[in-house]
């Protein structure tokens, strides 16, 4: 019989330690009880931040967590255990939930106890021991249950951390469904990055009041071009609209640059005379992708934002999609 080469032996231990992580989740499903709801029920209800704390791997599977609930409209922050005890504890307030990981539940988590206790905050215990000084001191215990640690001896924190993390994820994620966020409000935490480009609007980037820059269709050129050159941003582009505020027409510093190629004359009208009609728009419902697309097909740089009614409501302008990371 052909004896088995030390890489084979790892390639079997490894295995061994998906095989054991995997089982400490899946031994979750059945832990999810009334505590579980409980839990649910103070944390979707929170009227202030939900402070996630922890010590050594618990710890950094806690800002995990805390990551997670912040990334999903559950706002919260993480705090280091020991430097709670040396002034962070003054950014707990007696609206905050504080969620506590510790397997043993009897590390330096245990000293906040009393200090919490105080302030008035709800305490959420993840551990693996439902009688430890943790347990017994909170409001809510999440037991992950005796995890059996695969590290060769049985010490290092690897099933157990991994069964807070996904813990804290069906944490996270269920009350994520419950708030019933849209899209648009996830991307409003996500601006950043291949995910928030896709799921902003227009009408999250757009230039508005004071940045937008219109005009009526009798008013004259001249005072149009002042108004584009003086508005906040300077978009380059006034919106020209009736007197019911339904948008007419645009005009652009390049509308104005090709215009002087034949002369001046035309500065003395009004801007219904050299505005362009029926331009290129979007609604502010729309995805600013949409907008991107539009400006790099048609090679323009602006583009009146309007509601469903065709009255305007905003400018967006290509330096805007270049701040939310969209490249020309």
């Amino acid at each position: 019989m052909k004896e088995k080469s030390l890489s084979d032996i790892d390639i079997a231990f490894a295995r061994d330690v998906l095989l054991l992580e995997s089982e400490a989740i899946k031994n979750l499903i059945s832990c999810l009880d009334h505590n579980f709801k409980k839990a649910l029920d103070l944390i979707f209800n929170c009227k202030g931040r939900v402070v996630v704390t922890g010590i050594g791997k618990a710890g950094i599977i806690g800002q995990k967590i805390s990551a997670t609930l912040a990334s999903t409209g559950t706002p919260s922050f993480w705090i280091h255990s020991s430097e709670a005890r040396h002034g962070d504890l003054g950014r707990i307030v007696s609206d905050d939930i504080v969620l506590a990981l510790s397997n043993s539940g009897e590390t330096e988590v245990v000293t906040l106890l009393p200090f919490l206790k105080q302030i008035g905050a709800k305490i959420i215990a993840i551990t693996g021991n439902c009688q430890s000084s943790l347990a017994q001191h909170s409001d809510v215990i999440l037991d992950i249950g005796k995890i059996e640690e695969p590290c060769p001896l049985g010490l290092a924190p690897s099933a157990s951390s991994t069964a807070m993390l996904a813990l804290g994820d069906a944490l996270a994620l269920t009350i994520f469904k419950k708030r019933n966020l849209s899209m648009e409000d996830y991307a409003l935490y996500h601006p950043g990055g291949e995910l928030g480009r896709k799921l902003l609007t227009v009408e999250m980037v757009m230039r508005k009041n004071e940045k937008n820059p219109v005009a009526y269709e009798d008013t004259p050129l001249l005072d149009v071009i002042g108004i584009m050159t003086d508005t906040a941003g300077k978009p380059g582009a006034v919106s020209i609209v009736n007197k019911q505020n339904k948008l007419v027409g645009f005009f652009t510093d390049g509308d104005l640059r090709r215009y002087l190629k034949n002369g001046i004359s035309f500065l003395h009208g009004s801007v219904k005379e050299v505005m362009t009609r029926s331009p290129k728009v979007i609604n502010a419902r729309c995805l600013v992708a949409e907008a991107y697309k539009i400006l790099k097909t048609h090679k323009i740089d602006q583009l009146p934002v309007v509601d469903d009614t065709n009255t305007l409501i905003g400018i967006i302008d290509v330096q805007d999609l270049l701040e939310v990371g969209f490249n020309f």
